[in-house]
């Protein structure tokens, strides 16, 4: 049986190995999920993210047959430096892929601050007219379960009165908790609003990586 471990400091990466775990039920999924403590405890810089990751995913490495990032920021960081260290361990994550997104569209990006502080999202920018909105508060409170659909709706509506004389035709969630609240985004934006997340694109990559045929991205849990 093929082993894949999923890892992430948050919740998204449990939503994604559920889309996984549906899609591909031959294999063991293993989720490795890191949750703060509590509310901005958890790692502030690329290194002590690196470093988490490489402490909680070391009894896996040469032993699975994937390891998936479900994590944009340690991806863009850090994805090269696990590739060339381990290397007799595949590897693969979330990533800033410019093809995902129609280019001609105006396109709204939510994410975190620490995100768009990356060199990948800003190269990624240069491509694509897009819109940044940054809710760095949501993620703990998602981890904590303590954020509403009310406050999303309420958050958002508030964030998009600042961006003057913009029309969102496709929204890009560039963290991966945000996919749990796709219908108040389209609740928001309208439901013509291509609204993309990461989860399709990484296991049909993971597909081709283990040579598996199939990988639509469509079974969601």
């Amino acid at each position: 049986m093929l082993k894949i471990v999923v890892y992430d400091n948050g919740s998204g990466g449990e939503l994604f190995a559920n889309q996984l775990e549906s899609e591909l039920p031959v294999a063991e999924i293993i989720r490795v999920i890191e949750r703060p403590t509590r509310a901005g405890s958890g790692p502030k810089h690329v290194h002590e993210i690196r470093k988490s990751a490489e402490e909680a995913l070391g009894p896996y490495f040469g032993k699975v047959d994937l390891i998936i990032f479900a994590n944009y920021l340690l991806t863009a960081t850090s994805l090269n430096y696990f590739r060339r260290k381990y290397k007799s361990q595949k590897f693969t994550g979330f990533s800033f892929d410019s093809r995902r997104v129609a280019s001609r569209k105006q396109t709204l990006v939510i994410t975190t601050r620490p995100i768009t502080r990356n060199f990948a999202y800003v190269a990624f920018l240069r491509r694509v007219r897009a819109k940044t909105i940054c809710m760095d508060h949501w993620p703990f409170l998602m981890d904590d379960d303590k954020l509403e659909p009310s406050d999303v709706i309420a958050d958002l509506g508030a964030a998009i009165k600042n961006i003057s004389n913009f029309s969102p035709e496709q929204i890009l969630l560039a963290c991966g908790q945000f996919a749990k609240y796709t219908p108040e985004f389209r609740e928001i934006f309208g439901h013509n609003v291509r609204i993309v997340d990461n989860f399709d694109e990484t296991i049909r990559r993971a597909f081709r990586i283990l040579h598996i045929r199939g990988g639509t991205g469509k079974k969601r849990k």
